[in-house]
């Protein structure tokens, strides 16, 4: 089967040049002959391009040109295009002489002989489809050099060049060669000796089998791909980290090693993803789209570089799979090709649909979203069993639910404890507000921020993705801005992938946020209303440590504040390990993030932190509001606080959830394609910025490929 793809592909790459080994004295072939002078001297002004073409007159396409007379076919002094090119008058002569193009004599030969014989145009060879059968040159009987189908292409085109074969080489020099081509090395001593000795008639066929099986077979033809796919090990901007992508690069020597058909070898890193129950290969496969150069330089902004990511993928698949140079019509009509910016956009569509962010991070080395598991070993089993285990918890939880109402209703309603927090923080000797607000027993006291600076809680709120906990404080914004820091433990924003907890200010609204990688590892839940200017609000936050936006409450002034889910993806911690190649000072801390908007002129006083979820009750409690009476607030406190089998029921929740998160936390990941349920809107960019958004485009092929 190795040598029959061998001979294959030589028939398809001989083929392709074929129909051009025409004598010289034969009329010439538009695509070998005139298309380079045409695409080179006249495209410019009178090709696709819409935008730059003169006199509305277009030479790539035969009616076109054939309707303005530039060429009458087999009349060419009656066509304008001889008279033109022929010209003595500056202002007559084609390429005018501004340009600083010019025809020589040959060239302006080959139009007047291509005209001649008729100006037949032909496609070019990419939009051609490869025959599925060609019909095998018969050269005259005996001659030595004819020992397969392939031979017999290369002697007609040597003998259309007037060319003869050169003698046979040695079997030493055979050997050499055939080794160096397929597996990039040259034979052994053994090797050499093996051949020499082998004077069976199978004995070169025998040689290319071995070569083709071996390992240094799919790494030497590897090694031509990875340049194709722009491989590198590193992002390639600025401070240049590591992208471990090299689990593709592995996928790339076994798909040649196990002999991939070359139609499966393009879907797979094209749309692998999109594939019916992919497999795992398959999604690895796509990590190809996602090899394009990324930054995390300060002040980069995300959207640019999104949408320079997309156009990367673009251009490297119609380069790769289709021999076309896409680049130009990002910003225009192609000039040379049946492309319209139009087409590009539309095909950019396809590559656009993932949940990325335009920014990698500088302080830690986890793969971007959408990431793939590689599980090793018995990684995916034991995963499997823990997440069926953490299910089985979750019914056995609910139903111990249901049976806690009758607990309830036959026992003593306690009254709610006092709530000690882990960590408190009240600013009692900090700068003085300047105003009162309504905490019971204080009077004007909190810390006012300038955005620049943070009050570090060192040690404090040392949480992760697993852990319940609460957080709660009284805030005073001075104004409402897009974006505003409270607290958090992180390193920073985009430089570390907004790793960690975060509780901002939208324009006002509470945002809280657990992240491993934004955007598509996260959850992010936004209150519906804002937080007054100017007054003081109490807000908590509350997780359950079940990594799903359902289990995070955000209260306002003691009460459940509505939400709205904008992520709920979480499927990896959210602290900082040095096995991720993590770094960065990763603490609690209040007012200003690294290379983020700070709550400048805000207020902040009695910061309490947490190592559980509170109650509705607690909540109340702690911010000094009339305790809610409502039955589904008592009971919730009662499962919460006073039933001993669910609180035991979740302890042991909490201790799986723990389990599976060390587990898939450990598992290394690779960037891969995996589409958004709903696509994203694509638009045709004003010069190609990602800033001058034009005509909304749906995904399309462009039509010339078809």
């Amino acid at each position: 089967m190795r040598s029959a793809a061998v001979v294959v592909t030589g028939i398809l790459v001989v083929a392709m040049v074929a129909p051009g080994a025409r004598a010289a004295d034969d009329a010439p072939s538009f695509n070998r002959d005139v298309r380079p002078i045409l695409s080179d001297k006249c495209f410019k002004c009178h090709g696709p391009d819409s935008a730059s073409r003169k006199a509305d007159l277009r030479l790539d396409g035969r009616e076109a040109a054939i309707k303005a007379e530039a060429i009458v076919p087999g009349r060419p002094g009656d066509s304008l295009l001889i008279e033109r090119i022929f010209s003595d008058e500056p202002e007559q002569v084609m390429p005018p002489p501004a340009t600083g193009k010019k025809l020589d004599a040959r060239e302006k030969d080959v139009l007047k002989r291509w005209i001649a014989a008729g100006a037949a145009y032909e496609a070019h060879w990419s939009f051609i489809r490869v025959a599925e059968k060609v019909a095998v040159p018969q050269p005259k009987a005996g001659l030595p050099w004819i020992r397969n189908p392939i031979d017999a292409f290369v002697l007609e085109r040597m003998r259309g060049a007037n060319l003869e074969p050169a003698a046979e080489t040695t079997k030493e020099k055979w050997l050499r060669r055939a080794t160096f081509d397929l597996t990039g090395l040259a034979p052994t001593l053994e090797e050499i000796d093996a051949f020499l000795t082998d004077q069976s008639a199978t004995a070169y066929e025998t040689v290319v089998d071995r070569l083709l099986k071996s390992q240094e077979y799919g790494e030497r033809m590897a090694g031509d791909w990875l340049d194709v796919a722009r491989y590198a090990d590193t992002f390639g901007y600025q401070s240049d980290r590591d992208m471990h992508v090299w689990p593709w690069r592995d996928w790339v020597i076994r798909a040649f090693n196990d002999n991939l058909p070359y139609d499966q070898f393009i879907v797979w890193q094209t749309a692998g993803d999109l594939l019916e129950n992919p497999t795992r290969d398959q999604y690895l496969a796509t990590a190809f789209n996602r090899l394009h150069r990324q930054t995390n330089e300060g002040g980069s902004i995300e959207e640019e570089f999104r949408i320079a990511y997309i156009a990367d993928r673009v251009n490297t698949n119609a380069t790769a799979f289709l021999g076309l140079t896409f680049e130009c019509a990002r910003c225009h009509d192609h000039k040379f090709d049946p492309v319209s910016q139009k087409d590009f956009y539309r095909l950019s569509a396809f590559f656009a649909n993932i949940d990325e962010h335009g920014l990698y991070s500088h302080f830690t080395e986890t793969a971007p979203t959408p990431a793939l598991r590689l599980y090793e070993g018995d990684q995916e089993q034991k995963h499997r069993e823990l997440l069926e285990k953490i299910r089985e918890k979750e019914g056995e939880l609910s139903q111990i639910r249901e049976e806690a109402k009758q607990r309830q209703a036959t026992g003593a309603t306690a009254a709610p404890s006092a709530v000690e927090p882990t960590a408190k923080f009240s600013f009692d000797d900090a700068k003085e507000s300047g105003d009162n607000r309504p905490v019971p027993g204080k009077v004007g006291q909190g810390l006012e921020f300038g955005g620049d600076d943070a009050f570090v809680c060192k040690g404090a709120g040392q949480f992760g993705r697993a852990t319940p906990f609460t957080f709660a404080l009284w805030l005073k914004p001075a104004e409402h801005k897009p974006r505003q820091m409270i607290f958090h433990r992180s390193a920073a924003a985009e430089d570390a992938a907004f790793r960690g907890y975060s509780l901002v200010l939208d324009e006002g609204r509470a945002v809280f946020s657990l992240i491993h990688f934004w955007p598509g590892n996260a959850i992010r839940v936004q209150s519906e209303d804002r937080l007054p200017v100017g007054d003081w609000t109490h807000v908590a936050v509350t997780c359950d440590g079940g990594s799903r936006a359902a289990g995070l409450r955000i209260f306002l002034n003691g009460k459940p504040a509505a939400l709205k889910v904008i992520r709920d993806s979480l499927t990896r911690d959210i602290v900082y390990r040095k096995e991720w190649g993590d770094s960065g000072n990763a603490e609690l801390a209040l007012g200003a993030r690294f290379r983020d908007s700070g709550f400048k002129k805000g207020v902040v006083d009695e910061f309490l932190v947490f190592d559980r979820n509170l109650t509705e009750i607690e909540i109340a409690a702690i911010g000094g509001f009339e305790v809610p009476a409502t039955e589904s607030v008592r009971f919730e406190h009662f499962l919460m606080r006073d039933d001993a089998a669910y609180v035991a029921a979740r302890g042991e929740l909490q201790a799986l959830r723990v389990a599976e998160n060390d587990l898939v936390s450990s598992v290394r990941q690779i960037m891969v394609m995996k589409e958004l349920s709903a696509p994203r809107a694509t638009h045709v960019l004003n010069r190609g910025a990602y800033d001058a958004p034009g005509d909304a485009v749906e995904s399309a092929t462009p039509p010339s490929i078809l």
